[in-house]
């Protein structure tokens, strides 16, 4: 084989490489999954956004709740018995309240239990699919975040603070417009939010749950930890599976440049030995 037939058997080996790592990851996934549903006798669902790289420009995208995750979650759940536990694993920042909220009310709906599990966060959207559910299980260091509703790069609650600290003749049109839909926003979160706490909790405190994650109290990448949660009153365990650990560990982030964390993946053990001091 003269060398520029390896130049070019290199190139196509090359080119094929990110191909066959990706099937290779899918079906390291596929195992994982069959054997955590087999495990807990449960349908497993994942819904896990990475940020992505165009291959062309490199340019990151940030991926996020949308209408085709929530087809494909009801499809899922189409497709699962009714007595037929549900996990739900959740790692997205959010994304659009409808489809956030058409996931929240079908798995709300679903007969069988529900456990949504949270290995790193669950923002926004996420936490209102989160709230749906039975049982909310988070790690230790996982957080949830508030669900108030966002118009463009606006939080809806800022908005509203306009009216309140400006007279009315001293507002533009379009400030005073944006001011009704997020009123209206914010009214409907909290009316859905409600409504999927309603049989989790007395009426009085799902309405003030409720209220507390979609009137705009914090910022909205606030974050919720496990021991917030328990405090709200919201039925949380940081009892975290392990295999659900390993498997986000099968959704590597892209990388196209130095890595920004590094460690040896091994684990390690207390050996004994002290550090010698002077």
């Amino acid at each position: 084989m003269d060398s520029n037939s390896l130049f070019w058997l290199f190139f196509m080996i090359m080119m094929l490489q990110p191909v066959l790592s990706r099937r290779l990851m899918e079906a390291a996934r596929a195992r994982m999954i069959a054997k955590i549903e087999n495990s807990r006798g449960s349908r497993l669902i994942l819904l896990a956004h990475r940020q992505e790289t165009m291959s062309l420009l490199g340019f990151p995208l940030m991926k996020y709740i949308d209408i085709n995750d929530s087809e494909e979650i009801m499809r899922a759940i189409g497709m699962t018995d009714s007595d037929v536990p549900i996990d739900l694993v959740l790692h997205t920042p959010g994304g659009l309240v409808l489809a956030a909220t058409q996931i929240a009310r079908a798995i709300h709906k679903h007969p069988g239990k529900v456990t949504v599990f949270v290995p790193h966060y669950a923002m926004s959207g996420g936490t209102l699919i989160a709230l749906a559910a039975d049982e909310i299980v988070m790690s230790p260091h996982a957080v949830l975040g508030p669900v108030d509703p966002q118009l463009g790069q606006y939080p809806a609650a800022s908005i509203l603070k306009v009216l309140e600290q400006k007279n009315i003749d001293k507002i533009d049109d379009q400030t005073l417009i944006l001011a009704d839909q997020a009123g209206k926003a914010i009214k409907q979160v909290n009316k859905t939010a409600g409504e999927l706490l309603m049989d989790k909790c007395h009426p009085e405190k799902a309405e003030e749950l409720a209220t507390m994650l979609s009137e705009g109290r914090w910022t909205h990448d606030h974050a919720i930890t496990y021991e917030d949660a328990k405090e709200f009153g919201l039925c949380v365990s940081d009892q975290m599976p392990d295999d659900f650990m390993k498997l986000m560990t099968m959704y590597p982030q892209p990388v196209k440049q130095v890595p920004t964390v590094e460690y040896l993946p091994t684990p390690r053990h207390d050996t004994g030995r002290k550090s010698s001091t002077v």
